[in-house]
């Protein structure tokens, strides 16, 4: 476990070093946030709700999806890479286990991109963009769980399309559907409750919601009591059902490997 903590600590070095490309990603998570919040005020300038969600509960679910949206993924790409230029062989010879590797390097990226940009653009938002808090201290615990739970859940996934790379020749198209994909069905866009009836069940039964809506839905309160603790249970349901699906995705793969002829 320490090598992985290892792997962790100097991936927050070498992110943290790029002092550039942080300035200019924070820049865009900005401007970002101020055109989702003048295109909402628009919106409401003739209305007081929208499906039963008032301006700063609308603006505090889109704004709290975009945050969340950063962390669901962001791994699988570097395995793609390591799969299509072969270098997987060398580090599947390596005394660790590739995909926890890259878990711990993603987590060490992540934890460095929460405390630099996520926390201090967050803090603007409640101050300038009428941003809420949880109603209940209950409701924002239950939201840092199953924001959690949302994390992995993207992790997992994004992990599954990257072992793909084994069997393909290019992986680039299936990664961009992938992130549409993830933008349209997980509710980072819009809450679920806008879509129509048919698409939300339609939802309800893929993984998506799963990473952004549910974790979101609950800090906004569409989501309370029992609804709250049945979609964190499917969040549990999903979280282990893609575990499981990875490791025996895995093990096929790497199957498919071939170390100096053996």
């Amino acid at each position: 476990m320490r090598k992985y903590i290892e792997f962790a600590r100097v991936q927050m070095q070498v992110h943290a070093a790029y002092s550039a490309w942080f300035w200019a990603n924070t820049f865009s998570i900005l401007l970002r946030m101020l055109v989702i919040y003048f295109f909402w005020k628009a919106v409401y300038s003739s209305r007081t709700e929208i499906e039963g969600l008032p301006f700063d509960g609308m603006i505090t679910y889109i704004i709290i999806a975009m945050f969340l949206q950063m962390f669901v993924s962001g791994v699988g790409q570097e395995l793609a890479h390591t799969i299509k230029d072969g270098n997987v062989a060398i580090e599947l010879m390596r005394p660790y286990n590739l995909i926890t590797r890259l878990v711990a390097m993603d987590l060490g990226d992540k934890i460095i991109h929460f405390v630099r940009g996520a926390l201090p653009l967050s803090i603007l938002a409640f101050i300038f963009m009428d941003i809420t808090l949880p109603t209940t201290w209950q409701a924002g615990l239950l939201f840092l769980i199953s924001a959690f739970m949302g994390i992995w859940i993207g992790t997992f996934f994004d992990l599954l399309i990257a072992i793909l790379a084994f069997w393909t020749i290019n992986l680039w198209g299936l990664q961009v559907m992938k992130e549409a994909v993830i933008s349209f069905f997980s509710g980072a866009l819009v809450p679920l409750i806008l879509f129509p009836e048919w698409f939300q069940t339609i939802s309800l039964f893929l993984p998506f919601q799963a990473m952004v809506y549910v974790p979101v839905a609950i800090y906004t309160g569409i989501l309370s009591g029992t609804e709250a603790w049945l979609a964190l249970g499917s969040q549990v349901f999903w979280a282990v059902s893609l575990f499981v699906l990875l490791r025996v995705l895995w093990t096929i793969a790497i199957k498919k490997v071939t170390i100096f002829g053996g």
